[in-house]
């Protein structure tokens, strides 16, 4: 019996297998695969990709393999395995005891090419990588056979051994296919399977110095692993000819490859070799930097796993790429945040507040609502005294109209606690503003237009404070002049911080990824990295003003 909910939204991928389930292919089985390569970590791009991948294999009643393509060993590292595998579980999945390498296979898949050149299906090639490309053709001029494309099985096999034993330099040899050099299809014009590497493997040392291609090592990994629904992202649908090629090839077990559209996000990149770039360049603070788009990031940034699997539901799964509006994820956290984050007190550019008809010395506690969409969260106690500290934007000498906070001869109330009137104002030598005097009254008495928050100055823990904005300052972050590249578009105001912030004296010993509203400003979480307990470090996670939601107000008119 299938698991999902009669209103969840279907798409092709999920009638596929259920018709599959219904024919009984695969033995009504339905097992699928994330295969990422270890060469960085993972952004919100893969998160799709990993809802898709194990929640079809859940959603069916199946199971999902994580196996990483650690075919090429210049770029792989541990470090990148172990993030990856942290991600994939805070996002909610987990692939039990199937967890694998393409590296276990290697070989097999030096077996498997040696019975495709046993079979006149494969060939040591002499030409270079650039004499290959040259080889190749284009999509309207078929390609041109390699010289060496005739050797014989027996010389193909020796210099493939040979390959392996490393008696050659890199790039001196290639292993290719024997398909169809004038195929419409480029990907069928010989690929290359293997390529000479002398490159130490962050799993098997010095063992090999050749390494299988992605097209070949895939489809075989598949295979060997019962794998029946192989998931890929679109930029794959040209290469499913050669996928099918190589098993029919092999004659061994075919899985059924399907494509869907991959995430593309705008104000941001979704490369890995480019956020990698930001890295290494020291633009950013590493991978897992709040404003990356890294799964990393995001949760040092107080994302939820909840808020990111309700995006990639939302956008859903499609055969045709789209650009998706950053505002939509920033919706779904907000809902999300809203329901579980306690709403708390916190002023982040500070101005002294003093009511001069408050006694000295009391402290006064008072009653503060957790979350007003949750009332099992309860209640807090706020310390009340005679100086306060309030935002600077709820201040203005000279107001504007409609300015309904704080001025002079203007009342407002304080959050949870009295109504006060503006009597004056203190000023340094600068003539900037550095107190506001105030009498206050009582809370019971009658209404006024402005409320602002506020804490209490004797008891408030200081706080450092990052705000952020988008990475890139434009939607398209690939849009760029001539001679310039994507790094061209970063915005260089996409980090601001504020290092005199208070926070409520509830927040003293927050637990860093802890989440709050801090109120009339925005969602924040406990930074994981730079917060300590004398420290207090946080992050801006999202901003109250939801986009999405007057976007989708307005579609509804």
């Amino acid at each position: 019996m299938l698991k999902n909910e009669p209103s969840t939204p279907s798409h092709f991928i999920r009638e596929a297998i259920k018709e599959d389930m219904r024919t009984n292919r695969f033995g009504g089985r339905v097992v699928t695969r994330f295969p990422p390569e270890p060469n960085g970590y993972l952004h919100i791009g893969h998160a799709k990709a990993i809802c898709v991948d194990f929640g079809m294999a859940q959603e069916f009643g199946g199971r999902c393999h994580l196996r990483f393509d650690d075919t090429n060993p210049t770029k792989e590292e541990m470090e990148y395995v172990e993030s990856i595998q942290n991600d994939i579980r805070w996002l909610g999945f987990d692939w039990g005891e199937h967890l694998y390498f393409a590296s276990d296979y290697f070989e097999k898949l030096y077996a498997f090419a040696a019975q495709l050149i046993n079979a006149g299906k494969a060939y040591v090639d002499d030409l270079s990588a650039d004499e290959i490309r040259a080889h190749r053709g284009t999509l309207t001029e078929p390609g041109i056979p390699s010289p060496f494309r005739n050797r014989t099985v027996a010389e193909n096999l020796e210099l493939f051994a040979r390959m392996r034993a490393g008696e050659f330099a890199d790039g001196a040899k290639t292993l290719r296919a024997k398909i169809d050099m004038a195929s419409p299809n480029l990907n069928m014009r010989d690929p290359v399977m293997y390529r000479i590497r002398k490159a130490e493997h962050h799993r098997t040392g010095n063992a090999w110095c050749i390494y299988p291609m992605y097209d070949w090592a895939h489809g075989q990994s598949d295979s060997i692993e019962g794998i029946t629904h192989s998931l890929c992202s679109l930029e794959y649908e040209d290469h499913r000819p050669l996928y099918d090629w190589f098993l029919d090839a092999l004659g061994i077990y075919h899985p059924q490859q399907m494509e869907f559209a991959r995430l593309n996000l705008n104000y941001t990149v979704m490369s890995k070799r480019k956020l990698l770039a930001l890295v290494q360049e020291g633009l950013v603070a590493g991978w897992d930097d709040p404003r990356m788009p890294t799964l990393a990031g995001l949760r040092r940034r107080g994302y939820t796993p909840d808020a990111i699997r309700d995006f990639c539901d939302r956008i859903g799964v499609a055969k045709s790429n789209s650009m998706v509006d950053i505002a939509l994820l920033e919706h779904c956290l907000r809902e999300d945040l809203n329901r579980r984050a306690p709403r708390v007190m916190a002023v982040l550019r500070p101005l002294k507040l003093v009511i001069e008809n408050y006694p000295e010395g009391q402290v006064e506690e008072l009653q503060a609502v957790n979350n007003p969409e949750d009332p099992s969260m309860g209640t807090r106690t706020l310390p009340f005294a005679r100086e306060l500290y309030i935002e600077q934007e709820d201040f203005r000498e000279d107001p504007p109209k409609k300015y309904f906070r704080l001025f002079p001869g203007n009342e407002v109330r304080l959050r949870y606690a009295y109504i006060i009137k503006c009597t004056g104002v203190v000023k340094n030598e600068k003539g900037e503003i550095v107190e506001v005097p105030k009498s206050g009254s009582s809370t019971e008495t009658r209404k006024v237009k402005g409320t602002i928050h506020w804490v209490a100055a004797t008891h408030a823990a200081s706080a450092e404070v990052r705000l952020y904005d988008r990475l890139f300052a434009k939607p398209d972050a690939e849009d760029v002049e001539d001679g310039k590249d994507f790094r061209a578009n970063l915005n260089p105001d996409s980090l601001e911080v504020l290092s005199t912030a208070f926070v409520e004296q509830s927040l003293k010993g927050a637990a860093p990824g802890s989440r709050y509203q801090f109120e009339r400003n925005g969602y924040f979480c406990v930074d994981t990295k730079d917060s300590e307990p004398n420290k207090l470090v946080f992050n801006c996670t999202v901003t109250l003003k939801d986009k999405w939601a007057k976007i989708e107000k307005a579609e509804q008119k």
